[in-house]
């Protein structure tokens, strides 16, 4: 049967379509096939054919689309807009490069980046020049389809993905188990003697139990390698096909003719392989879950004031998505709402939780005049501002496009893999070819050219390579799980083994990331009665420092208060067995008459305690003041020595924080560091990181906030604190499980000796090989003995990587 010259599948000669295209003859399935084949030759895109590997045989898709689904997910981006689409028919890498090439091709589109991990496409244009039909419609005219990026959807598809490769290696799981009770008999059976019909029997359970093994776990295999053959491409799908098919096809042939069987052989290569695919495909399911995280924190829709001036009392607000908000219009914001664009406060005042940008743990005062930032928590009062920036400017945009580039560049693990296939591969079916064609010129029978010929393809089946990084991996991460520390791939441990840089955030990575009291001291009564009037005051307040005050106080027995308020930003007031007490900053405190400016020691201490980094607020009783409280977020007690190990092991420490740099450089300070980056915004500590690569340096960036995100993925290995929010539990390559600094030492050292074992592990498995196959070609190793020579190799590297099991805390 023909095969179609664009989708490769096999179809009837009476539906083909021939034509010339270039002087050449073709012949496809279909017209669709015919019309892409000629638009992607029109457009100068013929490369797509040479370049393509692993493609799984099958007409285009033709799914209907709807154009209006597309609508939600517009968002302008300066003068251009931009949308996040998932393409439907990614078979391989070239697919990946067509689909960018024929966009950038589009009149109007200026930017067009395929994520072929997630199969998701990020396209932005010029709205005056292309439109989002436009777009739809060529992807379209090439064969694939486009679906609007619905996380929840997205997500379910990702899992649906990983679900079917699960089931795939649990059956072959189970079927390779049952496989190996009839194996081992066997194997006894040639040592010692088995009665013919015994062996018979336990042959055709062998085959049995193998066939849906090969044919249904196997079939991803077998379909990449069937399309890598067709274009001479040879990759790993070619050796596991190769190595498990043979095995089964060579059993078939010794069950008829009363030799040996390797079915185990054979079930073996396809679930030892599925395995390490299993664990790769975990690790690209995380790829997309921290931008999807990070789009949920941008709100729907907005409140936008409607009809008259902001100042009138005539003012109406309306609900309205975010996408139809521009630049200038007014947006009120309510106690508990997360504030849905960037602007500046025209009306009102509140506190801000700004920790997911900034990674400060204290809320931020807002009031006219005040800017305000996407994505970010209103706390306690009602406030209207202004929109600076659409939803595709914002600052958390900016956030989550530094993601999606610094995840987009990070080439496969696979990629090196498949280089040395691409070599061994082709010469381990040359050295079959020659063994029988050498055995036969010879005139030796040809049963024992086959077998011979057979035996080289047995033993060179990739069980041990198989192994050699999948194995390593599980024990490596068992190992760091039993210690509290998380790690998420092969590709992670690989890129630790040269770390020259260790960067830190300052907010509960050095520090504990929480307020509390570090100092209080009464004026004119006693210390504790200060502390009992503050605290009842602060029970009140959902303020953090309030919270710090309260917990101090736990024990004491505290006052009713009433007539409470709050005033945010500033302090809180109300009244304690009749008399007025205040709680505030210095403002607040002056603004009610009470008199701090005259008392040069007590100025003179706040000013060196906040030089330090702490904040200070004042108590207020009766009209006098009555106390002051240092309230201050501490270093960790390990932090000093964790600091002091990475520098003792050569590697640099840099501190890097939003933080102003005051208090950045008291932390640092008291924890041993030399190195300071302070007020960095998000997208300046990944572009930060980018510098120190820049220069050959590869560096570790430890972070736990929302902030820290773009600079966890920028790092060559990014490593989340066990408290971390979920952005950045997501964006890291590690996660510490215990919020304790001194695991990231443990977590280095043991990155480093995986890999080496991972190493080990390849060179065992290569050198088996090496003598293996040669004795093979020399017809010196029987069949079994080959099997058996295989399986001393799997154990081998199985043996290696076991060590990892029992490695404790260990030097750098």
């Amino acid at each position: 049967m023909p095969i179609c010259d664009h989708c490769l599948l096999e179809f009837p000669g009476r539906e083909a379509v021939h034509v010339e295209v270039n002087g050449q003859k073709k012949v496809f399935c279909c017209h669709g096939c015919n019309g892409i084949y000629r638009l992607i030759n029109d457009e100068g895109l013929s490369d797509f054919y040479d370049r393509r590997d692993s493609w799984v045989p099958g007409p285009a898709d033709d799914k209907p689309v709807d154009i209006a689904a597309f609508n939600e997910n517009l968002r302008q981006a300066g003068n251009e807009i931009e949308t996040d689409i998932v393409l439907d028919g990614i078979r391989c890498a070239s697919c990946v490069w067509l689909n960018e090439k024929i966009l950038l091709k589009t009149n109007g589109v200026t930017y067009a980046n395929v994520n072929y991990a997630t199969h998701r496409a990020k396209v932005r244009w010029d709205p005056e020049k292309a439109s989002i039909d436009k777009i739809v419609e060529r992807i379209k005219s090439i064969g694939y389809t486009p679906k609007p990026f619905v996380a929840k959807a997205y997500e379910m598809e990702m899992e649906g993905r990983r679900k079917d490769l699960l089931l795939r290696f649990g059956t072959a799981s189970f079927f390779s188990m049952q496989l190996m009770l009839y194996s081992v008999a066997l194997y006894a059976g040639y040592f010692q003697g088995i009665d013919k019909e015994t062996k018979n029997i336990f042959h055709w359970i062998s085959l049995l139990l193998t066939t849906p093994v090969l044919f249904y776990s196997g079939m991803p295999f077998i379909k990449g390698a069937a399309g890598g053959l067709r274009h001479l491409n040879f990759n790993m799908n070619l050796l596991v096909a190769t190595g498990a098919g043979s095995a089964y096809l060579y059993s078939i042939h010794e069950m008829f003719s009363g030799g040996k069987v390797y079915f185990d052989t054979s079930a073996m290569i396809i679930t030892l392989i599925l395995l390490g695919r299993y664990i790769e495909a975990g690790a690209k399911g995380k790829a997309s879950q921290a931008l999807t995280h990070l789009l949920s924190l941008s709100p729907k829709e907005a409140r936008r004031i409607a009809g008259a001036d902001v100042n009138t009392s005539l003012r109406s607000s309306e609900s309205i998505p975010i996408s139809s908000i521009k630049a200038g219009d007014m947006i009120e914001v309510v106690p508990g709402e997360k504030i849905p664009l960037d602007g500046t406060v025209i009306e009102g005042s509140s506190e801000v939780d700004e920790s997911m940008l900034t990674g400060e743990s204290r809320p931020v005062s807002k009031a006219e005049g005040s800017d305000v930032f996407c994505g970010t928590q209103n706390l306690y009062g009602n406030f209207i501002f202004r929109v600076k920036r659409a939803a595709g400017d914002t600052v958390l945009s900016q956030i989550i496009k530094t993601v999606e580039d610094a995840q987009a560049r990070r080439a496969p693990v696979q990629a090196a893999a498949d280089r040395v296939v691409g070599i061994f591969v082709p010469a381990i079916l040359f050295l079959s070819l020659v063994t029988c064609v050498y055995r036969l010129s010879n005139g030796g029978p040809a049963t024992e050219a086959v077998m011979n010929a057979v035996s080289v393809l047995v033993i060179a089946c990739p069980c041990a390579l198989g192994l050699a990084t999948p194995l390593a991996i599980l024990a490596g991460t068992a190992n760091g799980a039993s210690k509290g520390i998380l790690i998420k791939g092969g590709d992670v441990i690989e890129k630790s083994r040269d770390i020259g840089v260790v960067v830190l955030d300052k907010t509960g990575t050095i520090t504990e990331g929480h307020s509390v009291l570090s100092s209080f001291h009464g004026i004119g009564i006693p210390d504790e009665t200060a502390l009992c009037l503050a605290a009842s005051l602060e029970r009140l307040s959902e303020h953090s420092i309030g919270k710090a005050i309260v917990g101090a106080a736990r024990g004491l027995k505290l006052h009713d208060v009433t007539d409470f308020k709050a005033y945010p930003g500033r302090g809180i007031s109300g009244g304690i067995n009749g008399k007025g007490v205040l709680i505030g900053n210095r403002t607040f405190m002056t603004s009610y008459g009470i008199d701090i400016a005259h008392d040069d020691e007590l100025l003179n201490e706040a000013g060196s305690r906040e030089s330090t980094g702490a904040t200070v607020v004042y108590l207020s009783y009766d009209g006098k003041l009555a106390g002051t409280f240092s309230v201050s977020d501490t270093v960790r007690k390990e932090a000093a020595e964790v600091i002091q190990m990475l520098k003792h092991n050569g590697l640099d420490v840099v501190m890097i924080t939003g933080d102003n740099l005051k208090t950045a450089t008291a932390v640092s300070r008291e924890a041993g560091i030399d190195t300071v980056k302070a007020q960095m915004s998000p997208v300046e500590k990944a572009e930060e990181i980018r510098h120190m690569q820049e220069k050959g340096r590869r560096v570790i960036m430890v972070g736990d906030g929302i902030n820290d995100a773009p600079a966890l993925v920028q790092a060559d290995v990014g490593i989340a604190m066990g408290r971390a929010t979920d952005i950045a539990l997501e964006s890291s390559d590690m996660v510490l499980m215990r919020n304790d600094l001194r695991l990231l030492p443990d977590a280095v050292s043991l990155s480093k000796k995986t890999f080496s074992i991972i190493r080990q592990n390849i060179f065992w498995a290569f050198f088996y090989n090496a003598v293996a196959v040669p004795l093979a070609v020399l017809g010196i190793l029987h069949p079994i003995v080959a099997a058996g020579a295989m399986a001393l190799s799997s154990l081998s590297v199985a043996g290696n990587s076991l060590r990892l099991t029992r490695v404790n805390k260990a030097s750098l």
